[in-house]
Parts: C-alpha cells; sequence; structure tokens
C-alpha cells in the first residue's frame, strides 16, 4: 500500500513485542538473603517474576522471606524420600508445575540450597539452572569457602555466578565480584563482605538472562551478547553490572 498522495510506499514499522518476565522458581536451603536480593530486584524492575520459593528444611527463614513477599514458599523435605532420585523427581515435578510453559521455560536459581544435585536433575534444566557460590571459583569449591581461604593466606575472595552442570560447583562461569581479605578478618567478617556482593551480581546475571542477552551454546559455553564467555567476567568496582 502507498500513502495518499505521494505515491511512495510506506515505511514498514515492525513492533517490538515487550519480553515477558522471566519464570523464576527460588531453591533455598537457609535464611535465603539472596533471594531477599532476588526479591527486591523483582520490585525495583528485574523483569523477572518469582513464581515459587522451595527449601528442602520446614525451617529455613527464606520461607518467611517469601511469605512477606506474596510468593508461595513451599517445603519439600529430603527426609521423607527414600534416596536422592526420588526427592529429585519430585522437586523437578513440583518446580516444573510452578514454572508452567511447557519443557523447557523459565529459570531455577538455587540460593543456598544445600543439596548435591542429580545429574539426571541437571540435566533436565541445562542451561537454566543457576547458582552462587561464595568462592572465586575454581578455587574452594564445596563448603566452609571462607575459612579456606584464609587458611590459604588468599588476598583476594569473593562470590561467583555459574551455570550448573553435574561437576559440583563445576559449571561454566559468568560473572565473579571480588572482595579483600583485610588484616583481623575472620570467617565471619569475610563472609559478611562477601555476601554484600553476591545480592549484586546474581540479579545482574539473572537479569541478563531474562533480556535474552545471555546463555549456553551447543558447547556447554556462557555467550552473553554473542560473545563466548572464556572467563568469567568482574563485577565494576561501584557494584554495577559490567556492561550494564
Amino acid at each position: 500500500m502507498t500513502s495518499e498522495g505521494s505515491g511512495r510506499p510506506r515505511p514498514e514499522t515492525k513492533v517490538q513485542r515487550p519480553r515477558s518476565p522471566l519464570a523464576v522458581v527460588v531453591l533455598i536451603s537457609g535464611s535465603g538473603s539472596n533471594l531477599q536480593a532476588l526479591i527486591d530486584a523483582q520490585h525495583a524492575g528485574l523483569p523477572i517474576d518469582i513464581r515459587a520459593v522451595v527449601s528442602n528444611d520446614p525451617a529455613a527463614y527464606g520461607l518467611q522471606r517469601a511469605q512477606a513477599a506474596g510468593i508461595p514458599g513451599l517445603v519439600l523435605d529430603h527426609h521423607g524420600f527414600p534416596d536422592r532420585p526420588s526427592y529429585d523427581a519430585a522437586l523437578a515435578a513440583l518446580i516444573d508445575a510452578h514454572l508452567g510453559g511447557g519443557s523447557g521455560s523459565g529459570l531455577v536459581a538455587l540460593a543456598g540450597f544445600m543439596r548435591i544435585l542429580t545429574p539426571g536433575f541437571v540435566d533436565h534444566y541445562l542451561g537454566r539452572l543457576l547458582n552462587i557460590h561464595p568462592s572465586l571459583l575454581p578455587k574452594f569449591r564445596g563448603l566452609h569457602t571462607h575459612a579456606r581461604a584464609l587458611e590459604a593466606g588468599e588476598r583476594l575472595h569473593g562470590a561467583s555466578v555459574h551455570f550448573v552442570t553435574a561437576e559440583l560447583d563445576g559449571g561454566p562461569l559468568v560473572l565473579q565480584a571480588q572482595v579483600p581479605v583485610l588484616p583481623g578478618d575472620d570467617a565471619a567478617t569475610l563472609a559478611a563482605r562477601v555476601l554484600g556482593r553476591e545480592h549484586l551480581i546474581y540479579p545482574c546475571v539473572i537479569g541478563w538472562l531474562a533480556a535474552g542477552r545471555l546463555h549456553l551454546d551447543g558447547e556447554g559455553r556462557p555467550v552473553l551478547d554473542g560473545t563466548v564467555l572464556t572467563q568469567p567476567l568482574l563485577l565494576q568496582a561501584d557494584g554495577r553490572c559490567p556492561g550494564a
């Protein structure tokens, strides 16, 4: 069609449909401070929709945080299952019921979920399963990271966000935050300093996923804005996400 009287084709207008918020289920076992950071980020405009919070521990304080935010807080106690595979199967069914949208939709965010996941569970959510870990991976995988960093005489410590694979704390790294180890630090003071950085980097990475900027490629490599991340990015000194 042409506009009246001009004889020239009217330029095509492409309507950019807004991206729907990313459906998220958060898994916790404890206080849920990283959960709270995600709730706060959602309220501040991060394009996510936290559909449910699931804990394996009925006493986890994070369930109260979910309730206060109007988010379903669910308990799936691992003590009621005979083995790890049966628990993980029930957990996946519960998650999928809240994510909706069929297989392959939504994100599962581990936020202090103190369970080793089975390979079948990890494969089910590959590329949409994130974890935040309190060390500069690959250093200090597993537990007691702050005490171990002090014992090793580290001058820098920090936190990492990574995609989850079957290798414990060994999945592809996306973003890290560094903090100095100060004279007189003990495990508690160092943990508190790291935790403040955790609360910044997890919303960064989840925001990239929600915006369609981040994904795993066919070779299991993280790709951000079309560029393969051969090493993790670092949070800026002022606390801003890199590339923001």
